[in-house]
């Protein structure tokens, strides 16, 4: 039924994906020599042999995340230029164009809704891939390709490698002495008869110091390290943006940002940067207020001086003024697995959805894998990696495997999907203690994942993550997220530990009331990266100078702190240089609003726990995968139109 995860043969990599590229390559000449084409004959075997190629790759870019070693990044190495080729000679192939063109004009009104999308969708992405271009300009964009890949991968290995270079040894209990105790023990070791504290950039590490930290310079010293790893990146950036550029004028955009909407919901640059602009300024003046408030706790301490590196110790201080709020207070009631098991509970209430222990080899033995089944029927497959690992990289993301699909001979295929997270580590003698924010990350991870794992949809290039809008990708986990803050949800995990007692109403309440807490402030933080991201794609920035300059700009209109010079955050920005949100990190924000609509017709039904109202979610937007444009299934859902004031108010920025 599922394919068990097995890296066993992990080095021989690129000689079985060679050998298996070899095959798929005849299989589409086989194809290419029918005589009469058809969408039976000819898009559905196509469309598997597309899966069959994720199905074998995905393991193997998967293991180089999550277990990274010499060996995973020499295979890694090994098989990009490999499927680069092999995609881009796939890309490129006028004959496959054609066909996909001809059997669309003569099959279009048979066809289904779906299987036009699919064959829209497809024409799109050869258009996009200069199918249609000379052999010399069909040859440049190969090498692109290829080199952007490399790019990318080496941009991500060497913010990896910096993060593991960075150790900060503390000798000085005065220096730790407001750290959590279950933050303080993993750092804890022993050296010649002396107690000693190990902090690094490794996330739950680094936000234990720069949260709880007492001492400043020590602080200053852990945010530095943080916000100036991998300078080498600078020059990565700068031929990512010329091969890029290089790469969409060949194609015929005027820029990358435009060719980047041209697979997305929003359809015109101005759009996007009067949408980021309006939210801005929106919630600039709020932002000063908030930032006032925690410079006013820093004063008490003598501090007038208020820094970048302050920020996170004195909102943890402000938060505990003002809502009694201390993420640590809560951890015993978040342990891993009683989260899981309350969580898969709600899931269960709301979409009918069960998960049930499978016992089937991971990557480590830390993960764990379950099945997912509706009215007893198994339907779908989930591992989840929660605890961060020194050989992990940082960041939390959901990765498909299989797509669920029906087969040219009529078998149905399971999917299965990757939940990674970088979450506390469990011990001998404590286990994994999540933050309440931990938890948040999880039910965004996880509204991706079903919004992949519960698809319904035949067709394996728009079924699940498949298909769907970049900038709107992110609505199914964000419209999760909000239930992470509701009552009676917490009630279904949030039990101590030790003695199983049950957070009470008025704890659940200061996480609830503290939800906002400088909402404004985090607004104009992803506005800041949004736009940096957007404009970066506009314009072509060629020295790390004009880069830095662009960002200066953006935050001289837009941020209420300005980080210090020594700050390069852009070397850090995984998500646009070797992720998939270059000139797309708008959607966030973009799809935030379809997210929070929906999750306010959940409040104004009186009942967060609607089931009807659930189901008709799961099987109007979860279950329709990437077969409709998300406005067109968004308005099934809601019967309306988004409107952004639905976020402006869930955020507390307007009322």
């Amino acid at each position: 039924m599922f394919k068990e995860f097995d890296l066993s043969n992990l080095e021989n990599s690129k000689e079985l994906l060679e050998k298996f590229l070899d095959e798929n390559r005849k299989k589409i000449d086989e194809l290419l020599r029918i005589e009469n084409k058809t969408y039976k004959n000819f898009v559905l075997p196509f469309q598997e042999i597309g899966e069959s190629i994720n199905d074998f790759l995905t393991p193997i870019f998967h293991i180089d995340s999550v277990k990274n070693s010499e060996i995973t990044t020499k295979v890694y190495e090994e098989c990009i230029p490999v499927i680069s080729k092999y995609e881009t000679e796939i890309s490129q192939n006028e004959n496959i164009y054609s066909a996909l063109v001809d059997i669309q004009s003569k099959e279009k009104s048979t066809l289904n809704n779906i299987q036009n999308k699919v064959l829209e969708n497809e024409i799109r992405d050869f258009k996009l891939s200069g199918c249609h271009l000379e052999n010399d300009k069909k040859k440049r964009l190969e090498e692109i390709s290829l080199r952007l890949s490399e790019l990318s991968h080496k941009f991500s290995q060497n913010l990896l490698n910096a993060t593991n270079a960075f150790e900060m040894i503390i000798d000085n209990f005065e220096d730790v002495k407001e750290i959590p105790a279950s933050d303080l023990e993993l750092a804890k070791f022993e050296e010649d008869g002396v107690t000693k504290y190990k902090f690094t950039l490794q996330m739950p590490s680094y936000l234990a110091y720069i949260t709880y930290g007492t001492s400043r310079e020590k602080r200053e010293e852990i945010y530095k390290a943080y916000c100036t790893r991998a300078p080498e990146n600078g020059k990565i950036i700068e031929e990512l943006l010329a091969l890029k550029d290089e790469k969409v004028k060949i194609l015929g955009f005027d820029c990358y940002a435009q060719y980047s909407l041209a697979t997305k919901m929003a359809s015109k640059e101005e759009d996007v940067i009067k949408f980021l602009e309006e939210l801005g300024h929106k919630a600039k003046n709020k932002a000063k207020e908030e930032l006032e408030e925690i410079k006013q706790i820093a004063v008490k301490d003598g501090i007038t001086d208020f820094k970048s590196f302050d920020m996170s110790y004195y909102s943890e201080k402000l938060k505990m003024a003002q809502y009694d709020f201390d993420e640590e207070y809560f951890r015993p009631y978040f342990e891993q697995q009683s989260v899981l098991d309350g969580f898969f509970d709600f899931l269960h209430q709301m979409f009918n959805v069960k998960f049930t222990k499978a016992n089937t080899p991971a990557w480590d033995e830390k993960v764990k894998v379950y099945d997912l089944s509706e009215d007893g029927k198994i339907i779908a497959r989930i591992y989840i990696d929660l605890e961060a690992r020194k050989d992990k990289r940082g960041g939390a993301w959901m990765n498909n495997w299989h797509s669920h699909y029906k087969t040219s001979n009529g078998e149905i295929k399971l999917p299965t999907a990757y939940i990674v997270c970088n979450f506390p580590q469990s011990t001998k003698e404590t286990p994994s203690l999540l933050r309440h924010s931990d938890v948040v990350t999880l039910f965004h991870e996880m509204g991706h994942a079903l919004h992949h794992l519960l698809s319904k949809i035949e067709e394996p290039f728009v079924s699940g993550i498949s298909g769907v809008a970049w900038d709107t990708v992110e609505f199914p986990s964000q419209f999760l997220e909000y239930f992470s803050y509701d009552k009676d949800v917490l009630k279904l995990f949030a039990k101590h530990y030790i003695t199983k007692e049950v957070l009470d109403d008025e704890s659940i309440d200061k996480i609830i009331k503290a939800k906002n807490f400088q909402s404004s402030l985090a607004t104009l933080r992803q506005v800041e990266f949004a736009l940096f991201d957007f404009k970066l794609y506009q314009t072509l920035y060629k020295s790390e100078e004009e880069i830095q300059d662009l960002l200066d700009s953006i935050r001289n209109e837009f941020a209420v702190m300005i980080p210090p010079k020594y700050n390069k955050f852009q070397n850090g920005f995984s998500h646009i240089f070797s992720g998939g949100y270059a000139a797309g990190y708008y959607s966030y924000k973009w799809a935030e609003v379809l997210s929070a609509d929906a999750f306010y017709m959940f409040i104004d039904s009186g009942n967060i726990f609607n089931k009807e109202l659930g189901i008709k979610y799961k099987n109007t937007i979860l279950s329709q995968g990437g077969s409709y444009d998300m406005d067109k299934l968004f308005f099934n859902f809601a019967q309306r139109e988004p409107s952004v004031d639905s976020l402006l108010k869930i955020d507390g920025i307007i009322s």
